[in-house]
């Protein structure tokens, strides 16, 4: 969110002053990382499609626009579409997003059983009443993504200092900027906090309590025997269990569980979790899993807006000139390239390309969530 911001702010005002504070220039422990990557249109609120819609135009061009020096950029990515498996519970919400996202403009369509069967034959139809699938969707790789608009947004003239900002700081009803570890106060009008699940660390010492709290998550790579000539699409399970196709027998897995724990700090991994489970549900709905390896695993951590599970995104309403990017609940990676441009426009007081404002920090306020597709667990 930082980086794109950066890069949408420079390529409309090239003379702006545009510093990003980044405490860990290596990524290690970046939610955005240490994501799986997944791009998809397949939403129920009408603002998640349009900026999902508009990622996709972005890709279209993005090895050439993010090109430096004369150099593009391969961020990896793989249409290889998105099949949501929708049960008896989940096909009213399906079927109500799917109607939106066509209307929008969005490729995407219904399956009957028999044709998920044809499309994914590994899966045993477990739970199926039929399927929603994007075949436009797929999967990006989130760090050579993050590394192309930071590259891009420093060739445009943003300076990135490595630093830990202590807090924010404001005089009034306004933003002041941001005082780092060291002692060091940058001074700035418009300030962004877009810090992840840390993002409360530097906005609570200036009164501003945001409704997002880290929540563990852990992918893992998995070996099996199942055999296919072509890439299958991405799969999700009404479980919340999700699995990616790498190649041949291989695949990426995961999903959140109610024993998830909350944090900022830990990145143990746990075999004992995919054990005893991850891989009894893959194995009920691919039977062909009930042998495999498990080759490696990690862990990041999952921004959590408490109040509705939908991104943050705008001016914080009680102090001018701090703005707000965070509470994606597992889809702000892909959503990076419409917020970067919304929060340009807003700062610079442009016209805006996609109106955001449902997603304002003033719900916060007001208590007033704005939900997703409930049934929609990823």
């Amino acid at each position: 969110m930082g980086s794109a911001t950066a890069y949408y702010l420079l390529n409309q005002q090239p003379e702006l002053s545009v510093v990003v504070v980044e405490k860990d220039p290596t990524y290690e422990k970046s939610s955005t990382v240490l994501s799986d990557g997944n791009q998809r249109v397949q939403f129920n609120l009408k603002e998640n499609i349009q900026m999902s819609l508009y990622g996709n135009e972005v890709y279209k061009t993005f090895a050439q626009v993010m090109a430096v020096d004369g150099k593009e950029v391969n961020i990896s990515f793989r249409g290889e579409g998105n099949l949501f498996i929708v049960n008896d519970e989940g096909k009213d919400a399906a079927l109500e997003g799917l109607r939106r996202q066509q209307d929008l403009g969005a490729e995407v369509r219904w399956l009957e059983p028999s044709e998920v069967k044809a499309l994914y034959p590994a899966y045993n139809l477990k739970d199926c009443a039929g399927a929603t699938f994007g075949p436009q969707d797929g999967t990006v790789s989130p760090f050579d993504l993050l590394m192309a608009y930071r590259n891009k947004a420093i060739s445009l003239g943003a300076t990135y200092l490595e630093a830990e900002v202590a807090c924010l700081t404001r005089s009034g009803g306004e933003v002041t900027g941001a005082k780092l570890k060291d002692g060091e106060h940058i001074s700035a009008s418009v300030v962004l906090a877009s810090a992840g699940v840390w993002v409360n660390q530097i906005t609570e010492p200036i009164g501003v309590k945001l409704p997002i709290k880290g929540i563990k998550r852990q992918v893992y790579f998995i070996r099996s025997h199942i055999q296919t000539p072509e890439r299958l699409p991405a799969l999700f399970l009404p479980t919340g269990n999700y699995l990616f196709h790498e190649a041949e027998g291989n695949f990426s897995t995961g999903g959140a569980l109610p024993g998830d724990s909350e944090t900022l700090d830990d990145f143990r991994c746990s075999r004992d979790r995919f054990e005893e489970h991850v891989w009894p549900v893959l194995a009920a709905y691919l039977p062909e899993l009930e042998q495999l390896k498990m080759v490696k695993m990690w862990a990041g951590l999952y921004a959590l807006n408490t109040l509705d599970a939908n991104g943050i995104i705008g001016e914080w309403p009680e102090v001018k000139g701090l703005y707000v990017a965070g509470g994606f609940s597992g889809h702000g990676f892909q959503q990076c390239h419409a917020v970067g441009r919304y929060l340009s426009e807003c700062i610079l007081g442009q016209e805006l390309s996609l109106d955001l404002s449902i997603l304002s920090p003033q719900r916060i306020l007001d208590n007033k969530p704005v939900y997703e597709n409930p049934s929609r667990l990823i």
